[in-house]
């Protein structure tokens, strides 16, 4: 994708302060965007090169510490940040170089806001009706859904997850940035743009409806890495299961899935790494819906051996969490379908699979210096199934959720048909299994939106739901989002290289940590942080509100 830089000084204003620099002169170099091309590389300019997935999965369930597995371990991470994401800490030590730092996704991410407000702008200045200007409508619905994911991602990853109503009120989301800035220092916590939760989901939901529909396929040569039809309608179901709204989230999940063939795992290319990684993202598969391009390094931080995907350690009572790679499943009995595309470093050190395998771009070959790259799917099919499946759950379609599930097992060539007598079985949660989770929906809000109770079947119908999105979404961070929703316990056991204590923590659903804290060069400037800026309300009223749950 060929990146577009605008250098204009309403676009700088906002990115700068946001990212806590300032500048105080224009650049000469200005790009004017006056027609439909140039706003459609204005648009790809966009979509951001940072992604969450590495701190999202730090943050969560997926990776355990080998200096605690492997007992004579004594390994560093790979960027020391690593380590305080690991500890839910403040992250402080980090360079602006390093990539998948909370400092690369919210700069990123508001670059790319900045330069949708920009396309905005221009299209206003092009025509008087963008939305309904054949030459600027496809573009002018790709500005505005982009403009809604970017936030998304935001409130998600540094604010509280989504509850009720009135818990969202309680609550503050991440600025809401719906325009161009011509002045160099804007206060972004005052309340023009730093939102309750509840208020920053329904400007995410005015900037969804108001794109969705314009979104053309035939706007882009290569529409996998746009917002497509497909894509768009994919992040619609998602934020429709996030809010609750579940006859929305099937609505737009059969919009998503109309035409659309399910990756076939047993099919993609396993001669080698590079081979099946871009099999996976073949642009043209009609199941990789979203395709975005990121500076990551996460498979060094797996290669590293710090924290991996393993076998566990029963002592510290470490569940083994290589059972989303290998494993049983309620439907086969050996390994998933892409078991030839797993690379193993030992059964203590864990393991990873091909598709978090990065491309490397060299800017010189002789002296072997270049750019690490990551591929992630923010959206594909193997997701969207899924959330369809939770919201069937969820509207009183057990057999629609389980047919849903099935057609997941089916793409991983799986061995048996899923029941849902098999589903139960496997999930029982008599005894010590360890698929299933320690969640808190009614603390979490759910209770205010279910249309019936979640009996026994239904639970072991979630606990599938989860485990098989929990395989799909493996390295892609979304799973840190489901801890989130469901106020998951998640227990991290580490030890440093140089210490000799084994330290536990546990982390639980009413935990502060559970929010990312703001980069701490934005809070320097001013922002307020997790701590300061949490509650609109006073903490007795907090207080109170808890209790009353």
């Amino acid at each position: 994708m060929k990146q577009l830089f605008v250098f204009t000084y309403a676009l700088c204003c906002i990115l700068m302060t946001l990212s806590c620099d300032v500048l105080d002169k224009t650049p000469d170099n200005r790009t004017e965007i006056d027609n439909p091309d140039k706003v459609a590389k204005l648009l790809t300019s966009g979509y951001p090169n940072a992604s969450h997935a590495l701190v999202c999965e730090l943050y969560g369930d997926n990776l355990v510490d080998n200096n605690v597995v492997v007992n004579t371990s004594n390994r560093n991470s790979y960027f020391k940040f690593h380590e305080e994401v690991y500890k839910w800490g403040d992250i402080l030590n980090y360079t602006l170089g390093e990539p998948d730092t909370p400092y690369q996704i919210w700069e990123s991410h508001y670059y790319g806001i900045a330069a949708c407000n920009h396309a905005i702008e221009a299209m206003l200045s092009m025509s008087q009706d963008p939305k309904h200007d054949p030459r600027l409508a496809p573009y002018w619905g790709e500005a505005h859904v982009l403009r809604a994911y970017l936030h998304f991602v935001l409130v998600n990853v540094f604010a509280e997850s989504y509850q009720s109503d009135d818990a969202n009120t309680l609550h503050y989301g991440i600025p809401y940035v719906t325009k161009i800035e011509d002045r160099v220092k804007v206060d972004y916590s005052t309340s023009e743009y730093r939102k309750t939760i509840k208020e920053t989901y329904k400007l995410i939901e005015t900037d969804l409806l108001e794109g969705i529909d314009l979104i053309s396929d035939e706007a882009y040569k290569v529409p996998a890495y746009h917002f497509n039809t497909h894509a768009a309608n994919a992040f619609a179901a998602r934020f429709y299961l996030y809010t609750r709204q579940y006859d929305k989230c099937v609505e737009y999940a059969n919009k998503a899935m109309n035409d659309v063939t399910l990756r076939n795992w047993k099919a993609i290319d396993a001669r080698t790494f590079t081979s099946s990684l871009n099999s996976y993202n073949d642009e043209k598969l009609s199941c990789n819906f979203l395709l975005q391009s990121t500076h990551s390094a996460q498979m060094r931080m797996l290669y590293s051996c710090r924290f991996g995907i393993n076998i566990g350690n029963s002592k510290y009572d470490i569940k083994p969490t290589k059972t989303i790679l290998y494993g049983k499943g309620p439907c086969w009995d050996t390994r998933p379908a892409y078991d030839s595309n797993i690379y193993t470093w030992s059964q203590e050190y864990g393991a990873w699979l091909f598709k978090v395998y990065e491309y490397f771009e060299y800017k010189d070959k002789f002296a072997g210096i270049g750019t690490t790259h990551g591929i992630y799917q923010p959206f594909n099919a193997g997701e969207t199934i899924l959330t369809r499946a939770e919201a069937k759950l969820y509207s009183g379609d057990k057999a629609g959720a389980i047919a849903d599930l099935n057609a997941w097992a089916k793409s991983y060539d799986a061995e048996e048909e899923l029941t849902a007598k098999k589903i139960a079985t496997f999930y029982s949660r008599n005894g010590n299994n360890i698929y299933c989770d320690d969640l808190h929906p009614s603390e979490m809000g759910f209770k205010h939106n279910l249309k019936y109770d979640i009996d026994a079947q239904a639970q072991a119908i979630l606990d599938c739901i989860l485990h098989f999105r929990r395989i799909e979404t493996q390295f892609e961070g979304t799973r840190w989002f489901d801890i989130k929703r469901y106020g998951i316990t998640v227990r991290h056991v580490y030890r440093d290289p140089t210490d000799t204590d084994v330290h536990i923590d546990t982390l639980r659903y009413n935990d502060p940590r559970r929010v990312v804290q703001i980069p701490d060069l934005v809070i320097k400037a001013g922002y307020p942080s997790r701590v300061e800026g949490i509650s609109v309300k006073t903490d007795k009223q907090l207080v109170d509100y808890a209790v009353a749950q």
